[in-house]
């Protein structure tokens, strides 16, 4: 089998906030056969998106392509003019992000943008684009896909958003697509749904694919080979299965075995502070103008009750669409409810926020899923951190620049990283940015809406062990959004399923395996991807979770 991509000795150099040049990739080698799809893994900083995005003749700002080929398809895109990689970008090669909310323009309709590369490269008219990308739908198993692209991005949700990217990547027919993190925010099961249809097309039309990832169960259902990186060097290369069963090399094996977080230990408190530091009773929330009942008339929260105690964590799961964030935004007031009550700290909060006072506001903080979105990237990291420090507790010169180092090192990044703006980190980078900036507000409890789901597996631990640690100085609360179970499990007391809106569930995070009595709650806990290549092709053959996964 021929190879589509051949990258020999690929250097790539950075320059440092003091000026210095540091090499980043360090003699990369590697190829990629037609048809074959290789992942490149490794922790946040690895040089993983770097590498794939040299694919496309492209490098960061403040770095270049030192050293070394790029050959795709006999054309080495490490030398070409850039005026003819611009032609190959969306033709021969083509991205999908890891972030599809902030792919897409929020003012066009999604088959405008879907069928736009077609238009700039004049590959086909624009019906003819049209009924591709229908077509495209279908394949990717999106629902209703005649008029899908009617809609603007902000009607969908993130699933299908992320698929919607796919159909964007591969409308220009390329022989190579880049996966960047594409599932790393999304549930489950709408995780398992991205995966098939992303390998099913792939597998249709024998396109080969470079996929960026962290998470190796989910690269085990999609990879035929892996690259394991650390520090812009290659530690190991080999099979999938030779990978997962066989590990050679220690760095590779730390990887594997990283984040098995063990259980929440239990907390003992004293009994006065066993109170609750928040009460949602029979919270209803949702979009569109308010029905003669009073209640919205697309309702995404129906009758939520939940309950968090000092000092103790609440998990909530679900897969996308079914409330979960809904229901952080309502407690937040960013999201005003229709109905339902909010009680914080023994006070019953305004629906709006803007009605809230600001000690209200800074001592129930959230962070959100989308670092990508949620920053400012107009600012420095500096001024992202300063303004909570100065709003909140009027700190301003020296003072508030020293809080700022220490808000940096509390979330394990360097200090310079201050004077970077947003479009110079890393995903995981500005996910601990988002958290840091929470915290500086000092808060009492803290809405986490996927706050792992950018982060590779070792970072991950990390941050759920300084979450515990916090938690353990500050007296911190939280509610933890996630799709990731191990993550609940390891942070959580208690987990409340979601489902449609309603909570239909809750239960400790011991019984999260064979303990839930709800059909959906067993669904959900029986499609955690697993270390096994053939584990996504026997899911697809169980009868009984077609039969769920259809009928959702």
């Amino acid at each position: 089998m021929a190879n589509l991509v051949e990258i020999r000795d690929l250097k790539v150099e950075a320059k440092t906030d003091s000026g210095r040049i540091v090499e980043i990739i360090r003699g990369v080698s590697f190829d990629v056969a037609e048809g074959e799809i290789v992942a490149l893994i490794g922790e946040s900083g690895s040089g993983k998106t770097t590498i794939a995005l040299t694919l496309m003749g492209h490098a960061r700002p403040g770095c270049r392509i030192s050293g070394g080929s790029v050959m795709l398809d006999g054309k080495d895109m490490a030398s070409l003019p850039e005026r003819k990689r611009a032609g190959i970008r969306g033709t021969d090669v083509a991205y999908v992000p890891q972030s599809a909310a902030a792919a897409f323009n929020p003012a066009q309709t999604i088959m405008e943008q879907v069928i736009e590369i077609t238009r700039i490269h004049g590959l086909i008219p624009p019906e003819q684009a049209r009924i591709r990308a229908v077509e495209l739908f279908k394949a990717l198993s999106l629902p209703n896909p005649e008029t899908i692209g009617a809609r603007y991005p902000h009607q969908v949700s993130g699933g299908q958003l992320q698929r919607l990217s796919a159909a964007m990547a591969l409308i220009g027919d390329p022989k190579l697509v880049i996966f960047d993190e594409p599932t790393t925010a999304l549930d489950v099961t709408t995780q398992i749904e991205v995966l098939r249809a992303f390998k099913s097309v792939m597998r249709a039309g024998r396109i080969s694919g470079v996929y960026v990832s962290h998470d190796l169960a989910v690269v085990a259902q999609i990879a035929d080979r892996i690259v394991v990186l650390k520090g812009g060097e290659i530690q190991e290369i080999g099979k999938t299965e030779q990978i997962l069963s066989s590990p050679q090399h220690p760095y590779t094996k730390q990887l594997l075995g990283a984040f098995k977080p063990e259980a929440r230990a239990q907390v003992f408190v004293e009994p006065q502070q066993t109170n609750a530091i928040l009460q949602v009773q029979n919270l209803v929330a949702g979009y569109g103008p308010i029905q003669a009942d009073g209640t919205p008339m697309i309702q995404a929260l129906r009758s939520v009750s939940v309950e968090v105690e000092r000092g103790r964590n609440l998990g909530i799961i679900g897969e996308s669409g079914c409330g979960k964030s809904t229901l952080a935004r309502t407690i937040a007031g960013i999201i005003p409810a229709a109905s339902g009550r909010v009680t914080f700290d023994g006070q019953t909060l305004a629906p709006a926020a803007k009605a809230r006072t600001r000690d209200q506001l800074r001592e129930l903080q959230i962070v959100f899923q989308y670092a990508d979105t949620a920053l400012n990237p107009a600012k420095s990291v500096g001024d992202i951190l300063g303004r909570p420090l100065t709003f909140y507790h009027g700190m301003a010169g020296e003072k508030r620049e020293k809080r700022i180092d220490e808000l940096l090192e509390m979330v394990r990044l360097p200090k310079g990283l201050k004077n970077r703006r947003p479009s110079e980190l890393s995903g995981g980078q500005k996910q601990r940015v988002n958290f840091a900036r929470a915290l500086a507000a000092e808060p009492k409890l803290i809405l986490c809406d996927e706050v792992t789901s950018a982060l590779d597996t070792v970072v991950a631990a990390a941050v759920i062990d300084l979450l515990k640690e916090l938690q353990r100085e500050l007296s911190l609360s939280y509610i933890f959004i996630s799709h990731d179970l191990s993550v609940v499990e390891a942070i959580c007391d208690d987990v409340a399923v979601m489902y449609a809106g309603e909570k239909i569930e809750q239960l400790p995070p011991s019984a999260m395996g064979n303990g839930a009595s709800h059909p959906y709650s067993q669904l959900l806990f029986s499609s955690v991807p697993k270390l096994d290549p053939t584990w996504l092709d026997r899911l697809e053959q169980d009868p009984a979770l077609v039969r769920a996964y259809s009928g959702r």
